[in-house]
């Protein structure tokens, strides 16, 4: 016999024992009524020159290094449609989700309860939050100038641009929607980020407080190492696209306009699961979480390598939990809201006339860090005059097994992992930064006695009551109670057994 008959033998001997395991152990395809889900994405690149947000300071892009986007999904059971956006921006402020929302009601009939827009809080990411255009009008030309020349600003062009990409987004999303097999599940990370929050021999709590600080004692936080993932197939078996959920900060960043490590979590999963997959991200509790190790002997790596690090892990695990899920409905959706009412805290009198005193100097003069946050008590207490108690709106949206507790905080990761320790939900994605920005909100230890450091700072941007944290989880896990969870799809169970594999069960064959 030739080579090749040989070849061709071999072929057709390995396709019948393929065909014969594969009539044994196939799962057939899911029946019934699927669900319909679409995705869709716009571009929200900010121009050079344009403000660069997260600090408490005038900085801009001078450089451009990848582009930042509006991604959105849209899931529909048949009787409700909900909408998750994940937008590349540090935060965004609620009058820019109430124009999005209604818009969007009015396009496509998602009620604005139902739609979640999410910032990623990429630091390289255009001027959507800090100081709004007209936030300060109400006040004094001196605290003007301090709020509109010397400080972080959001930018009125861009936010049209922004709220109009998100409407254009989900729309198209909707309008897109097609039956679809979906799965969910959880992965997990626990090398990409790490607590930067620090109990020190003084019996205080320093953020970032330096490698190799011999006066550290131990973190002050856990990580949340959990991998949300969300998947969608169209009927032929295309991948569509995801939403992911994870606790980092977004300050990996090149100098440039980026979306930060959010650019490398999607080349990552568009590398494996298709380059036309749109990647939903939602930021996990991450207030005092970032992808510095302060413990760590080594020098730190460069901010593009960082990037590169934080979302490969993160997308390479999104990706490892997306080829194992079973595929199904994840039905039904459902989304409910409540508004809190949250009490600021109040700084002294007295803080505030010293306060006062140190704007007036220049920062060169005082040190740039005590004239920052002096500034900032001058600003908390204009914004006072006018709103002594923040709405606080938080959000419960269901996707069958799946539940994402909502709030617009920059959330401590202790919050995120006890609300899903309390979840009756088998998958549960808490997202920060939704629906608005209030800023840090610490745990009550924390802003303790043996608490401090930077995210426990009071500022125009931070300044809730200790007790918020908490009032938040409540109402979330209040909210997700009034749903039932899904299941989860799973293969159908294997046939009853009626014999081991003809080509298997025999004994060793030795001549």
């Amino acid at each position: 016999m030739t080579a090749r008959w040989i070849c061709i033998l071999g072929f057709a001997v390995g396709v019948a024992m393929t065909v014969d395991i594969w009539n044994e152990v196939v799962a057939e395809a899911p029946t019934g009524p699927l669900m319909k889900v679409g995705f869709a994405e716009r571009d929200i690149t900010p121009e050079l020159g344009m403000e660069a947000p997260g600090g408490y300071g005038k900085a801009y892009h001078r450089v451009f290094h990848d582009p930042c986007k509006v991604r959105a999904a849209v899931f529909d059971d048949g009787a409700r449609c909900v909408a998750l956006v994940g937008i590349d921006a540090l935060a965004i402020r609620r009058p820019s989700v109430e124009i999005a929302r209604n818009a969007i009601h009015q396009c496509c009939g998602i009620p604005p309860s139902a739609v979640l827009i999410g910032a990623s809080h990429s630091h390289t990411s255009g001027p959507t939050c800090m100081i709004l255009p007209g936030e300060y009008d109400h006040a004094s030309p001196a605290v003007q100038k301090l709020a509109y020349e010397q400080s972080s600003c959001a930018d009125a062009k861009y936010l049209q641009l922004v709220e109009k990409q998100i409407v254009e987004a989900v729309c198209a999303a909707y309008e897109g929607r097609v039956e679809a097999l979906c799965g969910a599940g959880n992965g997990f990370e626990d090398k990409a980020a790490f607590n930067r929050r620090f109990r020190m021999k003084n019996g205080l709590t320093y953020t970032h407080p330096g490698q190799g600080n011999p006066e550290i004692v131990e973190p002050a936080g856990p990580i949340d190492p959990n991998v949300g993932v969300i998947g969608v197939w169209n009927k032929e078996g295309k991948f569509l696209g995801c939403v992911v959920n994870y606790a980092c900060h977004g300050t990996t960043g090149p100098s440039g306009i980026s979306a930060n490590w959010v650019y490398h979590l999607e080349r990552t999963i568009r590398g494996a699961m298709g380059p036309e997959a749109v990647v939903v991200f939602l930021a996990g509790a991450s207030g005092d979480v970032t992808q510095v190790d302060n413990l760590s002997p080594l020098v730190h790596p460069g901010q593009e390598r960082w990037g590169e690090i934080v979302g490969g892990r993160v997308g390479g695990e999104a990706v490892k939990v997306l080829v194992s899920m079973d595929r199904g409905s994840l039905a039904p959706v459902n989304a409910l809201t409540e508004t809190l009412r949250i009490p600021r805290r109040i700084p002294k009198p007295e803080r505030v006339k010293q306060c006062w005193e140190l704007v007036q100097q220049p920062p060169e003069k005082v040190g740039h860090t005590e004239w920052t946050f002096a500034k900032e008590i001058v600003l908390l207490d204009s914004l006072l005059a006018k709103e002594k108690i923040k709405e606080v709106e938080v959000q419960a949206i269901q996707i069958g097994p799946v539940v994402v507790l909502a709030n617009p905080a920059e959330y401590f990761c202790q919050f995120g992992l006890e609300m899903r320790a309390k979840s009756r939900f088998p998958i549960t994605f808490v997202v920060e930064l939704a629906n608005d920005c209030v800023g840090y909100v610490p745990t009550e230890e924390a802003l303790g006695p043996h608490g401090g450091g930077y995210e426990t700072r009071l500022t125009s941007y931070s300044n809730l009551v200790p007790s918020a944290g908490q009032q938040i989880a409540d109402a979330c896990l209040r909210l997700a109670s009034q749903f039932t969870p899904g299941e989860i799809p799973v293969r159908p169970k294997a046939p009853a057994f009626k014999a081991p594999w003809s080509y298997g069960n025999v004994p060793p064959e030795l001549d």
